[in-house]
């Protein structure tokens, strides 16, 4: 299971609110408003969606498997469709935030929606009518009746109204807790709150997510799915009501400008000055007083003919655009050009997120395993992705605390690994991650058959489903160190106006991979049963080889390391003010941003 929850590096949340920062002039702030009482409600909204939206996803197969008949490959490409809203949706969602309704009104919506989405689901456990007849697939042996059109909707509906409370909640969230702070008015301890704030929101976070792999499906396993589904209502109900509870204690902040539309003004800017002749001095660009971009650099030079001033007519007398369609500034210029330079890297995260949300598979393995520690005592199938968020912690904490302060001590100087190296890192550990997966499903298999399993894969291996935990581990090493590595690689070199989009990079990979993992499964699965033979993913996962499935994306995620190294060499060194951003002034780096563990979605 991935961990979607991860969004962004600790050691960034001066740039939400910075000492450096002008007053914020689209801000209402009032003295009696904000501060830290608003924080229990703002960072319960969240947790508390988190635990009800991950509650559903572990067993959602089993669900869609039992209860609508799937395959395993249907139920897992509309998992990645899900997943794949899920993390596309909170781009749309701060979009809107931030051009039309604000931050409190978006999560206000969102909640909403995640509410309605949590009864939709709960009534399609309730309801006999709203799933097709019972009948179990992989025993039965006949065919299953399939889910009607109406059903359909009504499930997948479920899932769209889930996805829409995502997008709306979680890119606002964050900031919008920070938002609560007035930085006038704190005595100069705004660092010290923002820091208290942080480390409780993710906190909230990291164990939401361990309460809905654990709590919410060992209701699902042992009372069934109207009670598993009915809990997260009710969960989702309170999360919306604590929020809305305060809302007479909320700053409430107006609309800005978005980048997207001062993006799209450069394009069109460029194009329309296409046979414009560049300057011969550095004097003819148009750029904002006090900016630290007043000349353009010379890479993606043809996007320079945007902020190229063609008359004196074009600027007012207070040095702004007349027409911000006919010429843009160098600002808006560059902060185009650093997000065009960091795409090719951005591309290189997606394999090791495809992989990441291979959820279905290891939960058939572990279903299929003695999942027992003791006699009495046995680990839900649903629940072996908290190895993955217990290695990710884990290592998060090691890093912290002994990597850093060790590596300093020893140079005598502030120590870290570079955002780049870590990405590398992450990429190399998620192509081992599917090896092991491959192998020790090779040796689940071979057990099964030679213990006559072969037709019967609801049977039980006399092989310890704690033999899957090392690949869990290995996954949650490969996402500690590859998707933070990501974030604080774009807050690092994007400028700091763009802080938003850094945040919406990482969500926005994990949506396309989760795509590209439809592509992948569909493709193999329709390759490998050509002329009656049994497909590499099929549900039955002892005549299926899933082995070969893992190895298969091991080979193109070595291919992706090696893509890596490439799109590393090109884009050349980190800028050194990324460097500078990341290092506090005691000089041991802190991670601010551990967020989505989170499953994709």
């Amino acid at each position: 299971m991935e961990l979607s929850t991860i969004n962004s590096p600790k050691t960034h949340h001066n740039k939400l609110i910075s000492d450096d920062d002008p007053p914020l002039p689209t801000m209402q702030l009032q003295r009696s408003k904000g501060g830290l009482v608003t924080m229990p409600f703002i960072i319960a909204n969240e947790a508390l969606e988190r635990v009800a939206t991950f509650g559903v996803l572990p067993n959602m197969t089993f669900y869609l498997m039992k209860e609508y008949s799937m395959g395993v490959t249907t139920a897992q490409n509309l998992l990645f469709y899900w997943s794949s809203a899920t993390n596309f949706l909170p781009l749309i969602g701060a979009f809107i935030a931030d051009s039309y309704l604000g931050r409190f009104l978006t999560i206000g919506f969102g909640s909403i929606f995640s509410f309605l989405g949590t009864i939709v689901l709960w009534l399609t456990a309730m309801i006999p009518k709203a799933r097709p007849p019972p009948c179990n697939l992989l025993v039965s042996g006949q065919a299953c009746k399939s889910a009607t059109t109406a059903q359909y909707t009504i499930l997948i509906s479920s899932f769209m109204l889930m996805s829409i409370g995502a997008g709306g909640i979680r890119p606002c969230s964050l900031a919008f807790g920070a938002n609560q702070f007035d930085k006038r008015d704190t005595n100069g301890n705004i660092k010290r709150v923002l820091e208290t704030y942080f480390n409780w929101y993710y906190a909230a976070v990291m164990i939401s997510v361990l309460i809905a792999m654990t709590g919410i499906v060992y209701l699902q396993d042992h009372m069934g799915w109207k009670i598993g589904f009915g809990v997260p209502v009710v969960i989702m109900f309170f999360s919306a009501f604590l929020f809305f509870l305060a809302t007479p204690l909320y700053i409430k902040e107006n609309v800005i400008n978005n980048l997207l539309g001062r993006f799209v003004q450069v394009i069109v800017v460029a194009y329309k000055n296409r046979k414009l002749a560049y300057p011969e001095q550095n004097s003819g660009y148009h750029y904002n007083k006090g900016s630290e971009f007043i000349v353009p650099t010379s890479k993606l030079r043809f996007l320079n003919k945007a902020c190229i001033i063609k008359s004196s007519e074009d600027v007012k007398q207070d040095g702004v655009a007349v027409d911000s369609w006919s010429l843009c500034t160098v600002e808006q210029v560059e902060e185009l050009k650093s997000l065009v330079r960091v795409m090719p890297l951005w591309s290189t995260g997606i394999m090791v997120s495809i992989n990441l949300s291979q959820s279905s598979f290891p939960l058939l393995q572990a279903k299929s395993m003695d999942r027992h520690i003791t006699k009495r005592v046995e680990i839900p199938a649903a629940s072996f992705g908290i190895f993955t968020v217990i290695a990710l912690t884990v290592w998060l904490v090691v890093y912290d605390r002994v990597i850093i302060p060790l590596g300093s001590r020893i140079r005598g100087k502030p120590f870290r690994i570079g955002t780049k190296e870590r990405m590398g890192i992450g990429i190399f550990f998620s192509c081992m991650a599917m090896l092991l997966s491959g192998i020790i499903e090779h040796i689940r298999r071979r057990k099964s058959i030679d213990q006559g399993l072969l037709n019967n894969p609801e049977g039980v291996v006399a092989m310890s489903a704690m033999w899957l935990v090392p690949q869990h581990c290995l996954n949650g090493i490969a996402e500690a160190f590859n998707a933070i590595g990501q974030i604080e690689f774009y807050y690092s070199e994007l400028p700091k106006s763009m802080s938003s989009i850094a945040t919406a990079m990482f969500g926005l990979g994990t949506a396309v991979a989760n795509l590209l993992a439809s592509v992948i499964l569909s493709n193999v699965d329709s390759i490998t049963k050509r002329e009656g033979k049994e497909s590499w993913v099929s549900s039955n996962i002892n005549r299926g080889h899933y082995e070969n499935y893992y190895w298969l994306l091991a080979i193109m995620t070595c291919f992706n390391l090696v893509y890596f190294m490439v799109c590393s060499w090109a884009y050349g060194p980190c800028v050194e003010s990324g460097s500078k951003k990341l290092v506090e002034e005691d000089g041991e780096m802190e991670l601010e941003n551990v967020s989505r563990p989170g499953s994709t979605t």
